[in-house]
């Protein structure tokens, strides 16, 4: 059960980039930035509308079902790097020790990570970033914060993206591969392939941020925090801490993207 809200939590946090204008403002001490806040999710909001979606529903056209599945799967194994390590830095040894052999298993007999053979054998996916590493070592979250182009963060998350850049191996994709041009396309785009990727994976998923919430900002924040807090604690949170989403999509509000990943 546990781990059902925990993805259902992922996905309803990762699909916050696309929130836009409310109309009901409410005050929130975790929130002092929300005028901003407001504006740069309607921002991004269009960005989503004009860019992001139409490209998004272009790949799921053309993409064959297990060739998705697969670049899904592609990058879900590039992130165990940062999963492994960062589960070092907080301390859970064991769990390392399970998602580096996950790694070079799906690396090696997944071919490149393609197929999760990991969780096949009973090597399940974590998520572990440095945000987690940073509350796990008692960071403070910080006010609420919306990124350009990024979505929901606060002041550690912001943080937390440069620490997850720095265990991404695309990031040095640059420093390995000549002439210099071709490690800055791989290094771009891969970024931009994994974005359109997520993005074409939480399509199912609009019915609940259009009709779950009648301020669908104070949703996506609310989502978004309560996310981080059940992430850092490992689900060691108040049941009234964890946002109902089980129970919205009881009520019909659509699908729950199980792997966003």
């Amino acid at each position: 059960m546990q781990n059902k809200k925990t993805r259902a939590l992922i996905s309803v946090s990762i699909l916050a980039i696309l929130g836009g204008c409310a109309t009901t403002q409410t005050k929130d001490p975790r929130d002092p930035w929300e005028g901003f806040n407001r504006n740069m999710q309607s921002f991004n909001d269009g960005v989503d509308d004009y860019v992001m979606k139409p490209v998004a529903k272009g790949y799921r056209w053309v993409m064959p079902n297990f060739a998705d599945q697969g670049v899904t799967n592609f990058f879900s194994n590039l992130n165990d790097i940062g999963v492994c390590a960062n589960d070092a830095l907080q301390g859970k040894f064991i769990q390392s020790g399970m998602d580096g052999a996950r790694f070079l298993v799906n690396t090696t007999a997944g071919v490149a990570g393609l197929i999760d053979v990991g969780s096949m054998i009973d090597l399940p996916k974590h998520n572990e970033d440095f945000d987690q590493t940073l509350g796990v070592w008692g960071v403070p979250t910080g006010p609420y914060l919306v990124l350009p182009f990024f979505g929901p963060s606060s002041p550690r998350g912001v943080a937390g993206l440069a620490g997850d850049a720095a265990m991404n191996p695309l990031t040095y994709a640059g420093f390995y591969l000549h002439p210099e041009w071709i490690g800055a396309a791989v290094s771009v785009g891969g970024g931009a392939l994994k974005a359109i990727d997520t993005r074409a994976d939480l399509l199912g998923m609009e019915k609940v941020a259009t009709e779950a919430a009648l301020d669908r900002y104070q949703f996506f924040r609310d989502a978004y925090l309560s996310n981080r807090n059940y992430m850092v604690k490992d689900g060691n949170v108040p049941e009234d801490d964890v946002l109902k989403f089980e129970e919205l999509k009881d009520e019909g509000y659509g699908p729950i993207n199980p792997n966003p990943y």
